[in-house]
């Protein structure tokens, strides 16, 4: 069992930075593939990105790739999502989860959630 809690979410202009952060509990951290998915206001969730469980392969969704990078500290417990260059349509809760097996872009390839953070970019 993995419990994710995010933090870091809040308010931004149109090209500034903010930093995510997923802290996941338990022992197992490091055999967890991470991902970071999205949802506004009357859309479906959306991957933004995910990370193995080493660390060494990440994925990105065409919308954030060059302005988004996941990372993550196995020593830590923690997976980030660093945001530069911001834009309104970025606007969004954003959700961290796990899962056991190899990282996905699908929704329905994690096990664990978390409650998600707002991330609102003004313009």
């Amino acid at each position: 069992q993995v419990q994710l809690v995010e933090s870091g979410g809040g308010l931004v202009q149109a090209g500034g930075s903010l930093r995510l952060s997923c802290a996941a509990s338990g022992r197992t951290f490091s055999s967890y593939a991470m991902g970071w998915f999205r949802q506004a206001p009357g859309k479906e969730r959306v991957i933004v990105a995910a990370i193995s469980s080493s660390g060494g392969l990440a994925y990105y969704a065409d919308s954030v790739k060059g302005r988004f990078t996941i990372s993550r500290d196995n020593a830590k417990n923690t997976v980030y999502l660093q945001m530069n260059s911001l834009k309104p349509e970025d606007t969004a809760v954003y959700y961290c989860a796990g899962t056991i097996r190899r990282y996905t872009a699908y929704v329905d390839g994690y096990e664990y959630w978390g409650q998600g953070t707002q991330v609102t970019v003004s313009s």
